[in-house]
């Protein structure tokens, strides 16, 4: 039997589509969204489904815990769960603020550590961490995502020289537009209208069908072959 795959954000976009994909491929799966009625709704087989906020450690790994105990240890965590509310600094409320930071960075950090030192014990495993091109250089109305997009990549790129030793595989993806509902927590208008249009010229950017399956093809690979880092995006997209 193929070991577990952990996804959090599994309820739609980039995150289903990984669902879909690992189930095709015969992994058993802890599948983790807040809203757990769309996960629940694929219908796939050899799955685990729960509501988590990836802020909660404690629920997050209790749900880690449970999935153990049906399908042994957890062999790839992939940190996939986001918000990306795009608008001036001075105009994003701070709530919203924080709660990127806790979702993006913390979310990131809360799965890394539960997972992290039975991987490093076994000397084996991969933890996937999808940031963002917003990783890498700084953008309109992005002060905050970018932040928390660049901490993942730094965040990534440590662990994953402190964990190599130990033949664990620490991989960041950094998509650049993808056709996903991510932009549903933005509410600025002016903002929105900008971004459809840009959207719309690169014909929706990449499918998140696209980003699940190079991420499944990075996680594939022998175990000694680590994709540091892959950075992909629609050929027409410049940045």
């Amino acid at each position: 039997m193929k070991k577990l795959v952990v996804i959090t954000g599994a309820s739609a976009g980039i995150g289903k589509e990984l669902a879909i994909k690992f189930s095709q491929e015969g992994y058993p799966l802890l599948l983790l969204a807040r809203r757990v009625e769309l996960i629940e709704t694929l219908k796939l087989d050899n799955v685990i489904c729960k509501s988590v906020d990836v802020r909660n450690y404690d629920d997050f790994k209790a749900a880690i815990d449970e999935a153990e105990k049906k399908f042994g240890p957890v062999d790839c965590l992939i940190n996939n769960a986001g918000i990306m509310p795009l608008d001036k600094v001075y105009n994003l409320d701070l709530k919203i603020q924080y709660d990127m930071v806790d979702i993006n960075i913390k979310g990131v950090l809360n799965g890394m550590n539960i997972v992290i030192n039975q991987m490093k014990n076994v000397k084996t495993g991969t933890i996937i961490n999808v940031s963002s091109v917003a990783g890498r250089w700084t953008s309109e109305n992005r002060v905050v995502y970018n932040g928390t997009k660049f901490a993942v990549h730094a965040i990534s790129e440590s662990a994953r020289k402190e964990l190599a030793p130990y033949n664990v595989r620490i991989l960041t993806i950094a998509p650049a537009l993808v056709d996903t509902d991510l932009i549903s927590t933005t509410t600025n208008e002016d903002v929105l209208e900008n971004y459809h249009k840009y959207k719309k010229d690169l014909k929706g950017g990449l499918t998140a069908i696209q980003v699940a399956e190079v991420i499944y093809y990075a996680y594939s690979l022998p175990q000694n072959v680590s994709l540091k880092e892959i950075v992909l995006s629609d050929t027409k997209q410049v940045i």
